[in-house]
């Protein structure tokens, strides 16, 4: 399975969990790590309330979403590489630089 960095997929919860609840996804994982055959990747959840925080990335129709929302980088999760089938789009090459913004302030690092 090819994955890149900025992807965006609607993910479905992990078995056990409500089902009606799949969320949206961005891939946040070095190209390297999505690239490699490890099975699982770090993602950051999409919500659809902003709280206006620094470590929060506008995203939109544009990005493939139905509507606005947000990149939550405080919130990044270790998600399986299998359960990243379905795809909704991809962040710009500008959008992936505010996202790697947002995840330096998140992570407090340099």
């Amino acid at each position: 399975m090819s994955l890149d960095r900025g992807e965006i997929y609607l993910v479905s919860p992990p078995p056990g969990k409500d089902p009606k609840r799949s969320r949206a996804l961005v891939v946040v994982s070095r190209q390297t790590l999505c690239d490699s055959k490890a099975d699982k990747v770090i993602c950051a959840p999409i919500n659809s309330e902003a709280d206006g925080r620094s470590t929060e990335v506008a995203v939109g129709v544009e990005d493939g979403l139905k509507h606005k929302s947000v990149v939550n980088c405080d919130q990044l999760v270790l998600v399986e590489k299998s359960r990243l089938n379905n795809y909704l789009g991809s962040l710009s090459s500008k959008k992936l630089a505010v996202l790697r913004d947002a995840l330096r302030i998140a992570l407090d690092v340099e």
